[in-house]
């Protein structure tokens, strides 16, 4: 055994610690950087001298050799980002849909003074004073503005619902450019991954951009990811290349399969969006496409952000007897909106036009639609009106004072509408329909919370395993701080040694 052995021994473990402590100074300087993974040194125990023979040292059993510093290599649980992953495009799902419903829910603000219950009592309540004064100029004049209020808030309503669902189309555009970027830049890290790890190195780094990339677009739709060699050569610790799979919100593999990343080839598949022309109804969402793959929006069960956003714009969808339908959060409103509106001006004109105008004259139609696609937002009191207020049917006979006709059309608002649906007036459909948006807000908020509060809990777990904690890494500064004093005080013991065999031994006599 050489004599210098000691000093190579004492050498390796101050090599050995010293990478410890720079690894550890690297997880403390990135304590708060996002995506970032603690990192550990794996110390190995340096191959030990053979047991006695003839030819080798001759000591029973072996002596160790020290120790080396092995790989430098990331603390992280692939089962917990799974998990995480799981719940993140929950969350991304029900948080889409619950700020989509809560605009929605803040557009309507029922009860309130400009909502569209407040303007159909007053406007009934206008046609309850015409029914007592028939003949007043100011009380006919007060109906025609009374209507014309709640046309107004009609078009209103359908104006920004309809700005709400094209600020929902530029939402999904830029989900899916969004999307397409992370797969290429995840498709880009593999690549670079590809070139790193047959030489035997762990790209640490790349591996934490890899993995925050690959949480954010597990945000916008539910993924399952998978690893694969890079190389025979590569290390078995290696993370390898990611494969990242699209899969429904049971976690299994859609039909076909659909890779939107594949690690071995290289190959990646991107998302598109295709919407329908609007020629019959309102645009909405027509087909998914990924890569070759297209898929109806109903036969595309996976959760995220990507379909909260189409859910709550429209998309085109079959009814129970086979024929195309517009639905979703918005598109459903609208219709809901339009039937009201056309519903309850075609009873209105009914019974205004059985009435008699102040000279006596059949009444006309007291709503009109202008051109638009919706009747809610096109309804409006005929121009005729809004110019001569005499032309308000009141009267059911044509007699002076008689107001019988105005009664009637305050009734049209409490009376059963069949095309509202079975035993339903105005009234009651619009409370219909504000208490079911209610109902749905609530649920989407409840969904949201749930949702967050288990991703929270994954992700806590999560983090105790990869994320930095500085008390941690203080009580292992300690640690390799003294281990690295010790090596130097054994370095420092050979050496005293040494000098005395060099410069103390063979004296006698001199």
């Amino acid at each position: 055994m050489s004599t210098f052995h000691g000093l190579e021994m004492a050498k390796q473990a101050l090599f050995a610690q010293q990478s410890a402590l720079y690894t550890l100074g690297n997880n403390i300087a990135n304590a708060n950087t996002q995506g970032y993974t603690r990192q550990r040194v794996n110390f190995e125990t340096l191959p030990g001298y053979p047991t006695a023979s003839r030819n080798r040292p001759q000591i029973p059993g072996q002596m160790g050799t020290g120790v080396q510093a092995g790989v430098v290599e990331r603390i992280r649980n692939k089962f917990l980002d799974y998990q995480y992953r799981a719940e993140n495009s929950k969350v991304g799902y029900w948080e889409t849909k619950s700020d989509a419903i809560s605009r929605m829910e803040e557009l309507l603000n029922e009860p309130s003074e400009n909502g569209l219950k407040k303007t159909m009592d007053e406007f009934w309540q206008s046609l309850q004073d015409l029914s007592g004064n028939p003949e007043n100029s100011g009380a006919r004049s007060v109906v025609a503005q009374r209507g014309q209020a709640l046309a107004n808030t009609f078009n209103y309503f359908a104006n920004s619902l309809n700005s709400i669902r094209s600020d929902l189309k530029a939402q999904i555009d830029v989900t899916v450019t969004d999307a397409n970027s992370l797969i290429r830049q995840v498709n880009e890290i593999n690549q670079q991954i590809k070139s790193i790890e047959p030489h035997g190195y762990l790209a640490n780094d790349l591996y934490d951009e890899r993995d925050r990339l690959i949480d954010e677009l597990s945000t916008i739709v539910n993924i399952k990811v998978s690893y694969d060699k890079s190389g025979e050569s590569s290390l078995d610790i290696a993370d390898g290349l990611a494969t990242i799979e699209v899969v429904d919100n049971d976690g299994k593999s859609l039909n076909p399969p659909i890779t939107l990343v594949n690690g071995q080839t290289g190959e990646i598949q991107e998302f598109a969006v295709t919407y329908s022309d609007g020629s019959e109804n309102r645009n909405a969402v027509e087909m998914i496409s990924i890569g070759n793959e297209h898929f109806d929006v109903a036969n595309f069960p996976v959760n995220g952000s990507f379909r909260g956003f189409i859910e709550s714009y429209g998309y085109i969808a079959e009814d129970s007897a086979g024929n195309s339908i517009v639905t979703g959060e918005y598109t459903d409103m609208l219709a809901n909106l339009d039937k009201l509106a056309e519903e309850f001006a075609s009873a209105f004109n009914k019974v205004h036009e059985n009435g008699k105008d102040l000279e006596g004259n059949n009444g006309g139609a007291f709503f009109e639609f202008t051109s638009g696609i919706g009747a809610a937002e096109s309804l409006t009191v005929s121009q005729a009106i809004l110019d001569d207020p005499d032309l308000l049917a009141a009267s059911s006979d044509g007699t002076a004072g008689n107001g019988d006709n105005a009664s009637a059309l305050a009734e049209v608002f409490d009376q059963d509408i069949p095309g509202l649906g079975k035993n339903a007036s105005v009234r009651e459909y619009y409370d219909s329909l504000i208490g079911d948006l209610g109902v749905r807000a609530r649920e989407a908020n409840r969904m949201t919370n749930n949702t967050a509060i288990l991703r929270s809990q994954v992700d806590g777990r999560r983090m105790s395993v990869s994320s930095v904690s500085l008390d941690e890494e203080m009580s292992n500064l300690i640690k390799f701080q003294h281990a690295y004093n010790a090596a130097a005080r054994s370095m420092t013991a050979v050496d005293e040694m040494i000098d005395r065999i060099i410069n103390n031994m063979g004296l006698t006599g001199r």
